[in-house]
This record gives structure tokens, C-alpha cells and sequence, in this order.
């Protein structure tokens, strides 16, 4: 579904958010802001017809907070050029994710054959272990 809709144009509905990044690194980290943050309103975007919009909030619910805003952050990469673009990559990830459609699955029924013959197994394999089992002889 995402075919259809220019990446272009949804990447300058978003919003980047820069900050240090936690962990070690020395001196960088205390003074380089590395750690980027993706900001996207599904709700207020102008590029995404409504639905999509639903499917995306219903997909993405648990990763969106109370104004409808998917945030994405990496801090993994010592520079902030390679975090934007490791968030960048797991945002396009997620929508087409989220887009695919699932398929309709058939219920199927197995026969009455094969049920037979999965018991007959069974049955063959459980007296497969009762002959291993350790019997105790009466003395005579």
C-alpha cells in the first residue's frame, strides 16, 4: 500500500528531535548530541488518505502515544548523521510493515484417515516406551 505514496513527501511531514546519547563513549558523548528521535503524526498528516491513517493506528497503537505520534529514536551510531539514517530506515520498515495486508486464512479439516493414523501412531510409539520401562522380577 505504501507503492503509492511518495516517501519524499511523508519524510518532511517528520520531525527530528536531537539529544545526547546515554551509555559509554567518553567525551563525545557528553559533548555531541548523537541520539536522533522520529516524530510522525499519523493523525495530522496531510499525505496519507483516512484509511490508512486507521490501519496504521490500529497496527502501530502500542507504539504511539496520546496525540497519535510514532517515535522512533537510535542512539547506536556515533554519529547523528547514521542515527537519522538507521531511523529513517526503521520507519519505512514499520509503515510497510503495518500495510501488508494479511491473508485470509482458510479453516481446514483434517480427514478422518489421517486422524486414525496419527492415533495408530500413538498407540505404537506408547508401547515403544512401556517396553524400555525397568520391570522388577519376583525372586523365586
Amino acid at each position: 500500500m505504501l507503492q503509492n505514496i511518495d516517501l519524499n513527501k511523508i519524510l518532511k511531514e517528520v520531525k527530528f528531535n536531537t539529544s545526547r546519547s546515554g551509555g559509554k563513549g567518553g567525551q563525545n558523548v557528553n559533548k555531541v548530541e548523537t541520539k536522533v528521535e522520529l516524530v510522525y503524526n499519523i493523525t495530522g498528516s496531510m499525505v496519507i488518505d483516512e484509511e490508512i491513517k486507521d490501519i496504521l493506528r490500529k497496527k502501530l497503537y502500542n507504539k504511539l502515544d496520546s496525540e497519535h505520534n510514532l517515535r522512533i529514536t537510535s542512539q547506536t551510531e556515533r554519529t547523528q548523521l547514521g542515527n537519522k539514517k538507521k531511523v529513517i530506515e526503521k520507519f519505512i520498515k514499520l509503515l510497510n510493515g503495518a500495510l501488508i495486508k494479511e491473508k485470509f486464512r482458510i479453516k481446514t479439516v483434517k480427514s478422518y484417515s489421517s486422524k486414525q493414523q496419527t492415533l495408530e501412531e500413538k498407540r505404537k510409539h506408547s508401547i515403544k516406551k512401556q517396553q524400555r520401562r525397568v520391570r522388577d522380577f519376583p525372586d523365586d
